[in-house]
């Protein structure tokens, strides 16, 4: 289904005992995304000078970015994801900001490009912290830079209660641990999205029947709901709130739905 909302990098590149839960399932339910890397690639080569990432988790563009060749400042309210980003190859190069994003401050105001990846302006409380942080990206952004705000295109609900067969889950085996991590449910509301996955650690005396069913009875460790709800809201609508904070729409850019992820419409915003 590919309807996380933060972006990840590699669930593999140490112990699970040395990782925090959150970044394993951050990692696993993200970490398949690649389909709008050559967007964000090409918008930066486009726009020489530094890039600001929002609700950059543990990496997944701003390392891309940074490998690139760009100077990348990344801003993640959870502190634990930026810590992973740090311990990654290329972290280094990255500028971590712990920070939210209807309220952050930095002293650079000379950004050139500022990126908002997989539905995270959908997550900021409504119209109220979509225009806060606006106002923040605005005052960064240079004479001329562009904002650019990933929003989900359409989608269709199911719920795996009713019966309708959902996604498969997404799964990585860490120190001798199956994560599994199912969209069980996708709500759609007026004024929402509402995603519910089901969250599983597992053991297995036999590996080979990990993805079965009936091999995974009896070897569940952990089992827990997550649900994450976006805030519902048109291309359109999102061009007035930003007209509002000083920025002027753009001709919107796509990200085209694969197999497993939801398409993005890009909404462009000029300083």
């Amino acid at each position: 289904m590919g309807l996380s909302t933060t972006a990840p990098g590699a669930a593999r590149d140490a112990p699970a005992s040395k990782r925090n839960s959150t970044v394993i399932w951050h990692d696993l339910e993200c970490g398949s995304y690649r389909a709008d890397l050559p967007l964000w690639r090409e918008l930066a080569a486009q726009h020489p000078g530094p890039v600001l990432e929002i609700g950059a988790g543990s990496g997944r563009v701003a390392l891309e970015l940074a490998t690139a060749g760009h100077a990348v400042t990344a801003l993640e309210r959870e502190r634990v994801l930026l810590e992973a980003l740090r311990g990654r190859e290329g972290g280094e190069g990255v500028r971590a900001v712990c920070a939210d994003a209807r309220r952050f401050r930095l002293q650079q105001r000379e950004y050139a490009l500022c990126v908002v990846p997989m539905q995270t302006i959908q997550l900021l409380g409504g119209a109220a912290g979509r225009s806060a942080f606006l106002r923040r990206a605005r005052a960064v952004l240079r004479r001329g830079g562009l904002l650019a705000c990933a929003i989900l295109s359409r989608v269709e609900p199911f719920a795996c209660a009713d019966g309708e067969i959902g996604p498969a889950p997404e799964t990585a085996v860490i120190d001798g641990l199956l994560y599994a991590s199912q969209p069980t449910r996708v709500a759609v509301g007026r004024r929402s999205v509402v995603i519910e996955r089901e969250r599983r650690i597992l053991t297995a005396t036999d590996p080979s029947r990990w993805h079965d069913r009936e091999g995974e009875r009896g070897r569940v460790r952990v089992r827990e709901r997550s649900v994450v709800e976006l805030d519902r809201i048109a291309r359109r609508a999102l061009e007035r709130e930003a007209l509002a904070a000083g920025l002027r729409p753009e001709p919107a850019r796509y990200v085209a739905p694969t197999e497993d992820h939801a398409g993005s419409t890009v909404v462009m915003l000029r300083a």
